[in-house]
């Protein structure tokens, strides 16, 4: 063996396996896209098994593990159990996973693509120091459907901008 394959966690081939190393992010986006998949709440546990049918489907380097033996590590292109506690709490944390009490630990489930996009939005207006021209900007640049659509939302209020229906933005498009 080269030095290359304790570098590139390469199976005694010497070549990468595909499911040995991930891109940066990879495995964050395959649990949420295996979460996303699920009809409910998932634990680290249950998310691991599926993952492992599609790690094992970019084919396992053949060969016996001269390694640790089985109870010490998870088998070779399979994730340890912590590894996978460990992306699930790291998406919770960036707000992409909500979680639930489930006897001692927790089950996961994806937060929907509308309420992150409205939390990212109020995260960033929150976090300018002027609020006003921050949200002044937002809503000039609105197309005169989303114009219509925030009134409705808000009530019918019209504020400032009187009875246009596209407001500034219906200049814009």
């Amino acid at each position: 063996m080269g030095a290359e394959g304790p570098q590139l966690a390469s199976g005694p081939s010497g070549s990468p396996s595909p499911g040995e190393r991930r891109a940066a992010g990879a495995l964050e986006a395959e649990i949420l896209a295996i979460l996303r998949e699920a009809d409910g709440p998932l634990s680290p546990g249950e998310v691991r098994q599926r993952l492992t049918p599609r790690a094992a489907s970019c084919g396992p380097p053949p060969g016996g593990p001269e390694s640790a033996p089985p109870q010490a590590a998870a088998p070779r292109g399979e994730l340890s159990y912590s590894t996978v506690v460990t992306i699930v709490s790291r998406l919770h944390a960036k707000g992409l996973l909500a979680r639930q009490r489930a006897g001692r630990g927790f089950t996961y489930t994806p937060v929907d693509e509308a309420s992150l996009a409205a939390t990212r939005m109020s995260q960033v207006l929150g976090s300018e120091h002027d609020h006003d021209a921050v949200l002044s900007r937002f809503v000039s640049g609105l197309s005169s459907r989303d114009t219509r659509l925030l009134r409705e939302l808000l009530g019918g209020d019209t504020g400032p901008a009187g009875g246009d229906p596209g407001g500034a933005a219906g200049e814009q498009g």
